[in-house]
């Protein structure tokens, strides 16, 4: 399976003061830190290598995880050093360990697709890039997707910052893209975002839609979200 690039480098200033010492990826959901449940999921997955890009307070992260041994995973990490590089410029210094082509993630995001069935996509589609979506119809938070699902379903626009009311998806935070692609149209860009955004211009980007909501404690009202869900589950 692809490397799964993990972006958990931010300062996650929305969830102050739960984070004021702590980084977004250690917050605790029903006692443990939240990354502990996105390296089950990964190792259920069928994952095998896993980057952990981090920037504040990643060395807690690197304390806690350790090299992946206890979930059956290889976990290596990629520190973005004393300036903050963002979610493009973590990913460009991540790339010498990564290979061909590679999985990407948000730090406070969990999923519940198949990652297998992803990449078979991909691959069969033979794939420069792809973003999972989910038909989200502005309740999760703002649709900022518009997909021509009748070509096969391709990203027509991703747009955070101006979305319009054509759009009826929402990135649902796993991406996947072929190392050149990254160094060639994005290698310049500080956000993920971003990024998806040029892809989808230059006609590159592909859409896998997922019919599952995904979770995430990027927010209190989405970190009570996966607690309800989370504890439904132990």
């Amino acid at each position: 399976m692809f490397p799964v690039v993990i972006l958990a480098g931010g300062l996650a200033t929305r969830m102050r003061p739960i984070t004021e010492n702590i980084p977004k990826s250690m917050v605790p959901v029903a006692g443990i830190p939240f990354i502990h449940y996105q390296m089950c999921f990964l190792k259920e997955q069928g994952a095998d290598k896993v980057v952990l890009c981090v920037g504040h307070l990643g060395e807690q992260i690197e304390k806690y995880i350790g090299d992946g041994s206890l979930y059956g995973l290889d976990i290596v990490y990629s520190y973005d050093g004393p300036k903050l590089l963002g979610t493009g410029g973590a990913i460009m210094k991540a790339l010498p360990l990564l290979g061909d082509a590679f999985f990407v993630m948000y730090g406070d995001s969990y999923l519940t697709c198949n990652l297998a069935k992803v990449e078979h996509s991909f691959l069969k589609r033979n794939s420069k890039a792809m973003l999972t979506v989910y038909q989200n119809n502005n309740q999760l938070d703002q649709s900022n997707i518009e997909l021509i699902s009748t070509i096969g379903c391709w990203v027509l626009r991703y747009d955070k910052e101006k979305p319009t009311g054509r759009m009826k998806y929402i990135d649902y935070g796993l991406g996947a893209m072929r190392s050149w692609v990254f160094e060639e149209y994005c290698y310049e860009l500080n956000s993920l975002s971003e990024i998806y955004k040029r892809l989808s211009r230059c006609n590159l980007l592909m859409g896998y839609e997922v019919r599952n909501r995904f979770y995430e404690i990027g927010s209190k009202k989405g970190l009570a979200d996966f607690e309800v869900y989370i504890r439904g589950k132990i």
